[in-house]
Order: structure tokens, then C-alpha cells, then sequence
């Protein structure tokens, strides 16, 4: 589709999660503040972010916004994609799987089938990593085995999961 520019995608690495992809003509990093805050709302805001040295993650919006909630930015770097193996490795599987298959009649149509993509690559796909588990498999498996703590001022609160 002409004008189907850019795809940013949230990946965790140890869950092998996909949180979102935004596809869109392009993605400026004031739309990258505002889909790191929609994504924390639902996921909670991570320690540290990887990316690139694209201009959407080297601007002045992402910078503050890591800086006032305490999210770390590492940047890889330039000419160096092997420092962020998994995702490189998941936008591939991104583009073999789903984009270079496609032929999308316009940006709506793009992001149904690459949110269809998404999905599946969540719920459906297991991973050798993950003992064969599929990312939100994993995921409730973790939540099963290890107690969620809300730490509020020095006062914790267990959330109730069994913890063995």
C-alpha cells in the first residue's frame, strides 16, 4: 500500500510479549510518548526501553518522558542491530509472516491484519524459549507462581498469588 511507512513495535524480552504494533505513514516521537503512556496504562511502565537511533527515539518528547518516570533509555549502537537481537529477530518474523505477505487497500486494512498478526504471535505461537509456551501461557504461568507486590510508601501488599 503506498504511504505505509513505518510500524512501531513493543516487544518485552523476557516474555516475548508483543505489547503493540503501530503502523502508520510515519511516527513522530511526540507519538511515541503518547503510545508509551496508552501502553503503560495497560502493562505498567518498564525499567528500560532499547531502540534504536531513529529520529522518532532521539528527540527531546521521549527523553523527558523516560526521565520523569525513571525508564532508562538505552540506545544501541549506530550499525549494531545485533544489540537488540530479539527485537530485530521479531521484526523480521514481522515482515516474513505478516507484512511481505500482505497487499494492504489502506492503513485501516494494514493495522486489522497486522493486529490479527499480533495476536496470534501472542496466543497461539509457542516459543522453544519459553518451554514451548506461547508468550501469554508464560505469562499466566508466571502470575500462578510468583506473588505480586504493590510497594506503597514501606508498606507492601501481596496480591494473593500462591507462590509455589
Amino acid at each position: 500500500m503506498p504511504g505505509l511507512g513505518e510500524a512501531l513495535a513493543g516487544y518485552d524480552e523476557y516474555t516475548r510479549k508483543s505489547f503493540r504494533i503501530e503502523a502508520d505513514t510515519s511516527i513522530t516521537g511526540v507519538r511515541v510518548v503518547r503510545i508509551l503512556n496508552e501502553t503503560a496504562l495497560k502493562e505498567g511502565l518498564p525499567e528500560i526501553i532499547m531502540i534504536d537511533n531513529g529520529p522518532e527515539f532521539i528527540g527531546r518528547a521521549l527523553d523527558e518522558w523516560a526521565y520523569r518516570r525513571g525508564v532508562k533509555l538505552f540506545f544501541i549502537t549506530p550499525g549494531r542491530p545485533v544489540e537488540n537481537m530479539y527485537m530485530e529477530s521479531f521484526n523480521g518474523r514481522l515482515r516474513d509472516e505478516c507484512l511481505n505477505l500482505h497487499y494492504f487497500t489502506s492503513l485501516d486494512h494494514a493495522r486489522q491484519v497486522i493486529e490479527d498478526w499480533r495476536v496470534d504471535y501472542n496466543t497461539e505461537r509457542p516459543h522453544s524459549s519459553l518451554d514451548n509456551l506461547t508468550p501469554e501461557e508464560f505469562i499466566r504461568k508466571l502470575k500462578e507462581k510468583t506473588p505480586t507486590a504493590i510497594t506503597v510508601g514501606n508498606v507492601s501488599i501481596n496480591a494473593g498469588y500462591p507462590t509455589s
